[in-house]
């Protein structure tokens, strides 16, 4: 296996690259640094994207920090937000970490696996010692990060404790002596903070490594609870099997990329190429994709039921292969359950659609729906079903 080649992938960015390879020539397990502000009390797939990564430098023999934002959580990050966002309480704060803790276990080895909370070295600081640290960075260098210089320009305020919230991030670095430093892309500029301080205080600058962020079922936006489109981790198995199988194959690959563990990127591609070439069917790797990760959320059995209990729900019901593919637009950031039935073409119109969802004749992803008034927000993508024949996947925009 090739190190580089293996961390490469599903990257987005290494700053600098040159560093991670002198840095992999060190004859010492690498200390990989990922920072998590514990903001709600359950993951989803889209979290674990990082965490993956996390493992795979396990993997490959290096010392993974998992830390634990409890301070920088009271601050409260506002990145890609125009408004500043609301602080954790110490309580949310305390309630939120302890599950992430049960969560991250089900991919990272918990042996290898340093937990660190930057409350631990941040509530020692007085106010000189952030004053200090303040005065390493300039406004100007802060009005550089894309979300505050949107605000700047709009007159959006700015309170100036957001400024802390890199400052505290890069200095955790620094406190923690970071080779690597992994986060999303809308971290970037957080984490080149950290690149700056460490040379300040006399480190080797850490190595910048960001990683994608996940869309989510709808294959447009961000995976988020928000939006709707998203996979819990904690979710039942049935209902994750479900939603990856409902997944479009072109998506299929960005998922295989960012959350398998078991497919390397070789596979992938090979994978790729033979359903391209017609040599093999995509819905079959999809399958595999949805059994390893319901696999790794709950174990091999749940992953065999809830197969089994999709095939009976779908495969069993005689649900056409080549269902028809619609994208309504939700105007208003939702669409009554009625009128899109109307709108795909699986009734003449909203009032029959009424009729047949009372009649318990509508089914949305297998699951029969009996509210007439049920709403379904924009970035949804579902199969819906009226009466026995009549099927379509609809995702809203």
């Amino acid at each position: 296996m090739d190190p580089l080649k293996e961390i490469h992938r599903g990257v987005d960015e290494i700053l600098v690259e040159q560093d991670l390879v002198e840095k992999l020539q060190l004859k010492r397990p690498l200390r990989v640094k990922a920072g998590f502000d514990p903001t709600a009390p359950d993951l989803h797939l889209g979290h674990t994207v990082l965490i993956n990564k996390m493992r795979q430098f396990q993997d490959l023999g290096h010392h993974v920090m998992f830390l634990i934002g409890d301070f920088t959580g009271m601050i409260g990050d506002p990145t890609g937000k125009n408004i500043t966002r609301k602080p954790l309480t110490p309580e949310d704060v305390k309630a939120n970490a302890a599950t992430y803790r049960e969560q991250i276990f089900k991919i990272l080895d918990e042996e290898k696996t340093e937990i660190c909370f930057n409350s631990a070295w941040m509530q020692k600081m007085n106010a000189a010692d952030l004053i200090g640290l303040a005065a390493r960075h300039t406004v100007a260098r802060m009005l550089e990060r894309d979300d505050f210089a949107k605000r700047y320009k709009s007159g959006q305020p700015i309170a100036i404790h957001e400024f802390l919230y890199p400052l505290v991030q890069g200095y955790d670095s620094v406190a923690m002596k970071a080779d690597v430093e992994l986060g999303g892309t809308d971290q970037k500029f957080n984490m080149l903070v950290g690149r700056q301080l460490q040379e300040q205080f006399g480190q080797s600058p850490q190595v910048v490594i960001t990683m994608p962020i996940l869309e989510g079922l709808d294959g447009v936006q961000k995976m988020s609870k928000t939006l709707s489109n998203y996979i819990g981790i904690t979710e039942p198995a049935e209902e994750m099997f479900g939603k990856l199988m409902s997944i479009s194959d072109d998506l299929m690959w960005r998922y295989f990329e960012l959350l398998s563990l078991e497919s390397s990127a070789d596979d992938i591609r090979s994978m790729r190429e033979r359903a391209s070439a017609g040599k093999a069917n995509p819905r079959d790797f999809k399958v595999s994709l949805a059994k390893e990760v319901v696999a790794r959320f709950h174990d091999s059995a749940a992953a065999d039921r809830a197969l089994a209990e999709f095939e009976r729900r779908f495969r069993r019901g005689e649900m056409p292969k080549d269902m028809a593919e619609v994208e309504l637009e939700a105007a208003n950031g939702a669409l009554p359950l009625a009128n899109l039935l109307r709108d795909a073409g699986l009734t003449k119109s909203s009032s029959e659609a009424l009729r047949m969802i009372r009649q318990g004749a509508v089914r949305v992803d297998g699951e029969r729906v009996d509210d007439p008034d049920l709403s379904v927000p924009a970035g949804s993508n579902h199969v819906y079903q009226v009466g026995k024949r009549r099927f379509a996947r609809v995702r809203l925009v």
